[in-house]
């Protein structure tokens, strides 16, 4: 079939993904392929000094993003979707969306940006020996509970942003079992809550006699490849408000981002990795066995089917390494130079390849914002050099380059080094390694792994909670989630892959000792600079 009978057939697939910034929709076809895509811009708001969406927010995006895709469908096929073989709902993880019994929602959505929560996170961390990070859900329950919140002994439901999501359109209380596992550590044997870390918590609120046990309020946890419901007519309204699109659709487990990343990746099977960096960066490990024990700046998490993987989230990548390019593009408009930015980020990209190993000694560090990972609650950005080091625009390009994913290697060299964790692939995605072979090799000298760069990486969690759709409905062989991908989705593309240098590992070596020991001038800047 062509994409045109695909989506007329009823054969397409859908995955929605809502981003902090952007609500995209990815339409695929049988063969997994991309064929049209709709979007829709959105801003989070500070109320009451927390960060939040209001449902308005999140049913007009999701209704504005669906309607661009339809545009694309006509534009594109001169058709209309009616039907579909699947849907995936997927959204950014953690936060708290808590309902009463009669699912009217009883604080405004708190996104996981929300830092209010480091009384309750610090006291679960030590109540269950496992890293319980600020944004997680149950650190934000814990805490409307320390801070006397009115609203707690109403609770009936408490989701995710996709579980929200995927309740009203189906009438479902679930949530896939990646996106569960930033609620609430998941046992990756029996790929559901914690049934003991449950206890521990029943226990400590059970003074404040509220009417609910933690796993009566909890969506409950769904594997990759399970029937999630089906779409509602009332569902079906809510999301194409023209009445085009029929229900009784099935919809897969929703999931969270970092779940639909790694899908997107081929990074679910065990020793395979990927790391996202754009604004931000994260990278994920898909372990063999836990940890020797928690350690306060790796998160743990699951995969869409459940194997446990270790998560290191830094608050800070490009945006330093941007801040720079535009000084450049000033200074190209001041010779009366035309600037074209996919060149001049090409050109002084390429550039930092003919750095030294180390960067000749010079040191940045990208701290728009406060970094959890090496303890800063506030960001200073800063380029640091000694009159002796070799001060020139390659060692410059490099030492930003590697500023960009210096915190990203100090937490991964945990895992890497002090914990043994083997790792056969990794899979880089995002603007930092939008120019081919730079961000590549410098994050392969960096973790001391091969670094793999996909085409699709680029179409992100969208088409990632597709493919899970698709896994759903479509996977008459019964393959593992792991093997459905490599062998059916990627077929065995890996992507172009840049192994480490020796040369290159040794340098960036030096680069993050020296890294580490100028932390105190960021602190000592973060305490002088108001």
């Amino acid at each position: 079939m062509n994409a045109k009978q695909t989506i007329e057939a009823g054969k397409a697939i859908l995955g929605i993904e809502f981003g902090s910034t952007r609500i995209k929709a990815v339409l695929i076809d049988e063969e997994n392929k991309p064929i049209a895509q709709g979007s829709h811009e959105w801003e989070n708001q500070l109320v009451d000094g927390l960060w939040t969406y209001s449902t308005e927010a999140i049913w007009y995006g999701l209704q504005d993003c669906y309607a661009d895709l339809r545009r694309d469908v006509m534009k594109q096929y001169e058709c209309e979707i009616e039907s579909l073989a699947a849907i995936g709902f997927s959204a950014m993880m953690h936060g708290y969306m808590a309902f009463n019994k009669d699912q009217q929602i009883l604080v405004p959505f708190r996104t996981w940006r929300n830092t209010n929560t480091g009384k309750a996170a610090a006291k679960l961390s030590e109540l269950f020996n496992y890293n319980i990070p600020l944004r997680w859900s149950i650190s934000h329950l814990y805490e409307a509970i320390l801070d006397n919140e009115e609203h707690v002994k109403d609770i009936k439901y408490l989701t995710t942003l996709a579980g929200y999501v995927h309740w009203q359109v189906t009438g479902q209380f679930v949530l896939g079992v990646g996106d569960a596992s930033g609620m609430i550590p998941v046992d990756p044997a029996t790929k559901t809550y914690d049934a003991e870390m449950v206890r521990k918590f029943d226990e400590l609120v059970a003074p404040y006699g509220f009417p609910w046990q933690l796993l009566n309020i909890l969506p409950k946890s769904l594997n990759a490849g399970e029937n999630a419901g089906f779409l509602t007519p009332e569902g079906a309204k809510r999301l194409d408000v023209s009445g085009h699109l029929k229900a009784g659709i099935p919809v897969c487990p929703p999931e969270g981002d970092a779940g639909t990343g790694m899908v997107a990746t081929n990074a679910v099977k065990q020793r395979t990795g990927n790391v996202s960096a754009g604004t931000s960066s994260f990278s994920m490990i898909v372990l063999e066995k836990p940890l020797s024990k928690p350690y306060e700046m790796i998160d743990m998490v699951t995969t869409p089917d459940g194997s446990l993987v270790a998560m290191v989230h830094c608050n800070n990548c490009t945006s330093d390494i941007n801040a720079w390019v535009g000084l450049f593009k000033e200074y190209q408009q001041l010779l009366g130079v035309p600037v074209d930015m996919n060149e001049l980020y090409g050109k002084l990209f390429n550039k930092a390849l003919e750095g030294d190993a180390d960067c000749g000694g010079l040191m940045a560090y990208n701290y728009v914002s406060g970094e959890p990972v090496t303890g800063l609650q506030e960001g200073r950005p800063m380029f640091v050099r000694s009159a002796n080091d070799k001060f020139n625009l390659a060692n410059f390009m490099r030492a930003h380059l590697y500023g960009a994913i210096g915190v990203l290697k100090i937490g991964n060299d945990i895992l890497l080094k002090k914990e043994q964790v083997k790792v056969a692939r990794i899979t880089g995605h995002g603007g930092y390694f939008k120019t081919p072979g730079v961000g590549q090799r410098m994050l392969a000298a960096a973790l001391n792994s091969p670094i793999s760069v996909m085409e699709t990486a680029g179409e992100g969690g969208a088409w990632g909670i597709a493919l899970l759709a698709g896994y759903m409905v479509k996977n008459p062989d019964q393959l593992t989630l792991a093997d459905y991908l490599e062998e059916v989705v990627f077929a065995g593309n890996k992507g172009t892959s840049i192994a480490p240098t020796p040369e290159d590992v040794e340098g960036f070596e030096r680069y993050i000792e020296n890294y580490k020991s100028g932390l105190a001038i960021e602190q000592c800047a973060v305490e002088h600079k108001k």
